[in-house]
């Protein structure tokens, strides 16, 4: 059973509680978290601004700002994920190039100024949105933050890779994957009719398939 949007938000808040600093608060699997820092990292450039929407407890936000000379906010919608990143940026595990910041927000309503940043990263946001609707509004939220000629890099999981993956795997006599209760994946016309009147799609890249499988 679906968990609805109160009890998303306290799941993860308990992730945050329960893992602090550690990769799991937002992820258990790090070699997939790595994965999409990878996939990430190859459109990031030195010298831009970026926010990181998304951050959880700034795993990933950190490692960028380890490889490339940005300034990069992070942003979560539960605090004691932020608290978590802070705490990870006191003590970060190798050298920083880059300037980074962390404060709690919301992809509904994000207090930024329009075209501000060079790129926005939205890591597995949009999956902990209910409603179809409301998944729109949050990449449109996020496109308004990208100057004209920057990028949006949005990392989520989709109904029919899911779909595509558990066909192959059924081949192999191999169990399917679920879907999450707290999560909502999206389809992947999403990428294409949310905001075409504020994007340009370049690339979609199914960075992860075979790791799945």
């Amino acid at each position: 059973m679906k968990l609805n949007e109160d009890e998303i938000r306290d799941y993860w808040r308990n992730q945050a509680t329960n893992f602090g600093e550690d990769h799991r608060a937002s992820w258990t699997d790090v070699y997939a978290i790595n994965l999409e820092i990878a996939e990430i990292s190859r459109r990031l450039r030195n010298d831009t601004r970026v926010i990181d929407i998304g951050c959880a407890n700034g795993f990933s936000t950190i490692n960028y700002a380890q490889r490339f000379r940005i300034d990069i906010k992070g942003v979560d919608y539960i605090p004691e994920m932020i608290a978590a990143a802070n705490a990870r940026l006191s003590a970060p595990a190798a050298p920083l190039m880059g300037a980074v910041t962390f404060a709690t927000g919301n992809i509904m309503a994000l207090d930024e100024p329009d075209g501000y940043y060079d790129t926005a990263i939205v890591t597995r946001v949009i999956i902990n949105l209910a409603e179809r609707e409301k998944q729109i509004a949050a990449i449109r939220e996020a496109a308004r933050t990208v100057k004209a000629g920057g990028a949006l890099l949005v990392s989520e999981a989709t109904r029919e890779g899911l779909q595509r993956l558990n066909s192959f795997r059924s081949e192999w006599g191999l169990q399917p994957i679920p879907e999450p209760p707290f999560n909502n994946y999206v389809d992947e016309g999403l990428a294409r009719t949310a905001a075409p009147d504020l994007l340009d799609l370049q690339e979609i890249s199914n960075f992860a398939s075979t790791y799945f499988f």
